[in-house]
């Protein structure tokens, strides 16, 4: 399913580097208010929190659902039911967070869900770390593709995440999402219904490379594309021993990674965020 290529049998119990078997497990769910505001509405974003991760990055900020594996494995019946529930409780949407090492339970949960009466919008929210052969199999039922694009350069992908491939099968995945579903389509109230909505978090020392990648972005997917650049690194978990990361970012690193989003010709900046833009559009 992911692009670590763990080769074990799933099916019969067996655990890979995401620490995951037969079933998903689910640390948390319910309404989300603070996600990107096409996400929220009035009534929150049915969020749905995958235990395990298939990047365990140095500096997560879920430490204890990613590395932790806090929550409890569910079937898929169970899993079609919590769908079911934040539909009712009136959420736009199903936002499913980390769902990247957990695509086959999570089609057989959707398959009982749908016949039940499933039909809002369906969010994948990943970590950017794909394999396309897997993307594929959620063409047709993603509505909604959410990754993060976390860092251009491999190195750092290696040092901090153990993943040197990462920038290459971000590159891949992001094309792949956005030949499915386009640029990201608002309803006449402002709600997101089918598109690609890119995360990208501002590391210290410029880390992440941002200047890069809002130039990919811009250039080869799409400069329509729906982007929020985050300010809100802090470090965690091991990053609080690593001298290049151990850190929050300053107000000039932020302002610089935004400016350099609007010199590549984005022009979709989560509106958050607009006011801080010292570069005209």
């Amino acid at each position: 399913m992911c692009p670590r290529m763990c080769r074990v049998e799933r099916m019969a119990g067996e655990t890979g580097f995401c620490r995951t078997g037969k079933f998903a497990a689910v640390a948390s769910y319910g309404p989300h208010y603070g996600e990107e505001r096409p996400l929220v509405g009035r009534n929150g974003s049915g969020t749905i929190f995958f235990s395990h991760c298939n990047l365990f990055c140095d500096f997560c900020q879920n430490l204890d659902i990613s590395h932790g594996g806090e929550g409890k494995p569910v079937s898929p019946e169970d899993l079609a039911e919590i769908m079911l529930n934040l539909q009712k409780s009136g959420c736009h949407n199903i936002n499913f967070v980390t769902p990247s090492h957990v695509i086959q339970p999570l089609l057989e949960a959707l398959s009982i869900a749908v016949e039940k009466g499933l039909h809002v919008p369906l969010i994948y929210n990943c970590g950017g770390y794909e394999r396309v052969s897997a993307l594929k199999l959620l063409d047709g039922i993603v509505d909604i593709y959410m990754p993060d694009f976390k860092f251009w350069d491999p190195g750092a992908a290696r040092e901090l995440c153990n993943a040197p491939d990462y920038p290459e099968r971000a590159r891949e995945a992001l094309r792949e999402m956005h030949r499915q579903v386009g640029d990201l389509v608002l309803d006449g109230s402002g709600l997101g219904q089918r598109g690609v909505l890119v995360r990208h978090l501002v590391m210290p020392n410029g880390l992440a490379g941002t200047a890069e990648i809002a130039d990919f972005i811009a250039t080869r997917i799409s400069a329509q594309t729906y982007i929020n650049i985050m300010d809100q690194y802090h470090p965690c978990g091991t990053a609080l021993s690593n001298r290049a990361i151990n850190r929050r970012i300053t107000s000039t690193e932020f302002r610089q990674a935004l400016d350099a989003a609007s010199k590549a010709g984005l022009t979709r900046l989560d509106d958050r965020y607009r006011h801080w833009i010292t570069v005209e559009l």
